[in-house]
């Protein structure tokens, strides 16, 4: 009899006639170029901002460093095109392409996951991509 607990409904006790008020109804409204310019909206920006940076694994930067594959700024944001690229066709994981050098890219996090120069590519199988984008 002490392992027995009874629990109280509490919707039993509310009436039925009882109303919800309309969400918003008692915030008050203010105009988007204020929203946009709070300290929140600044916020959340940059973090959309972030988001959308390529970034390179661990495993890719290893890969880099073994294989001696040079990166400039020039290529990543041709990288960063061609995943907008991928991301607008809906590719979840991309063969990125660029000359003699290739990129495995996770679209929607925006992240390098490994990468092979020329040599490595010779009667390669590349899987578990979706799509390819040549630079």
């Amino acid at each position: 009899m002490d392992d027995i607990q009874f629990k109280k409904s509490y919707s039993s006790l509310i009436n039925p006639n009882y109303t919800v008020p309309p969400v918003g109804a008692n915030t008050q409204k203010t105009n988007a170029a204020d929203q946009s310019n709070s300290e929140f909206g600044q916020l959340f920006r940059k973090s959309i901002e972030q988001q959308q940076q390529l970034t390179f694994s661990k495993h890719a930067l290893q890969r880099m460093d073994s294989r001696n594959i040079q990166v400039s700024q020039q290529l990543v944001s041709q990288i960063n095109g061609a995943v907008e690229k991928a991301k607008s066709k809906g590719i979840k994981d991309a063969l990125i392409l660029n000359g003699q050098t290739a990129f495995i890219v996770n679209v929607p996090s925006s992240t390098v996951v490994t990468t092979m120069s020329g040599q490595e590519m010779t009667d390669n199988v590349f899987t578990n991509i979706d799509g390819a984008v040549i630079l």
